[in-house]
């Protein structure tokens, strides 16, 4: 997924396409959210780390809330834009 926001974002910045830099934005959201998740759940799993498992519950939801409110505004990344 990394990659491939990379690749997104320089697509859309090359068309001045805010519609790609937002899905260059989902792609790597979706990447952090992933690996959040599995580290929280590995954490309580292996560790036996119970709270690991909420705190990266609120975490996630924190991350969504900030970047649904950037969507709603419609702010973007891109600069050349």
């Amino acid at each position: 997924m990394p990659l491939l926001a990379r690749a997104k974002a320089g697509a859309g910045a090359e068309l001045h396409s805010s519609a790609t830099i937002s899905e260059d934005r989902q792609n790597l959201l979706c990447a952090y959210l992933s690996a959040g998740l599995l580290v929280g759940l590995g954490a309580n799993a292996l560790l036996g780390w119970w709270l690991a498992d909420p705190v990266t519950a609120f975490t996630i939801a924190g991350v969504a809330l900030y970047e649904g409110r950037e969507a709603w505004r419609g702010n973007a990344r891109c600069e050349a834009c």
